[in-house]
């Protein structure tokens, strides 16, 4: 015999299960990807991630190790300065280098990419301004991690490179602000939504 509790109980089951099937289905949750950053001891830090900037990181400054999760995967990250640049190393779980981010300026971007970053930016907000920009020097099959760690550390610009800028886009919905991704051209690439450090961020 099947009491009201037992009842009860499984159509709170139920709810459930069609409230996940709902969430996991549905088009937002399907584009959104949530991540985390925080810092952690340079012991916590991958070994062999170590050994392949050990000669970058000899004399930097500011050295500092950070983790990152999302719903997918896991990722390090070593955080310096070196030549009064500042330098963003990022690593995956198994501490395989994914890219290279230096700190640069509006004028070190060439006059026509930026141009089309500008244009692209013009299209979205009606105003706009960049808070933070990165020269990104990422790892391909084309790029190997010798030629990048070396192109990265001598600052070059070249055609496989991205530009990852941080933007305060004004819309008619609001002020946000936005990480986009733009390739050596000036094309667009990604975007995603920016929130402060230690903060999980919506990626789209």
């Amino acid at each position: 015999m099947i009491t009201l509790e037992v009842v009860s109980d499984m159509m709170k089951y139920s709810i459930l299960i069609l409230a996940l099937f709902f969430l996991c289905c549905s088009p937002s949750f399907a584009q959104a990807k949530y991540e985390r950053e925080f810092r952690i001891r340079k012991s916590q830090f991958p070994q062999n991630a170590l050994e392949q900037i050990k000669e970058q990181i000899k004399d930097a400054r500011r050295l500092r190790f950070y983790k990152e999760i999302d719903s997918a995967t896991i990722s390090f990250e070593a955080k310096f300065k070196k030549d009064r640049l500042y330098y963003s190393v990022e690593f995956n779980s198994e501490g395989e280098l994914e890219d290279i981010e230096v700190m640069i300026r509006e004028v070190d971007i060439p006059a026509e990419v930026f141009s089309s970053v500008s244009a692209y930016l013009k299209g979205y907000c009606k105003d706009f301004k960049i808070r933070r920009l990165q020269q990104q020097y990422p790892v391909t099959e084309k790029q190997k991690i010798e030629k990048v760690i070396k192109d990265a550390f001598q600052n070059l610009i070249l055609p496989y490179i991205n530009y990852e800028m941080v933007v305060f886009c004004k819309t008619d919905a609001g002020r946000e602000e936005y990480e986009y991704l733009f390739n050596a051209d000036g094309a667009f690439i990604s975007r995603r939504k920016s929130l402060p450090p230690n903060y999980d961020h919506i990626l789209y």
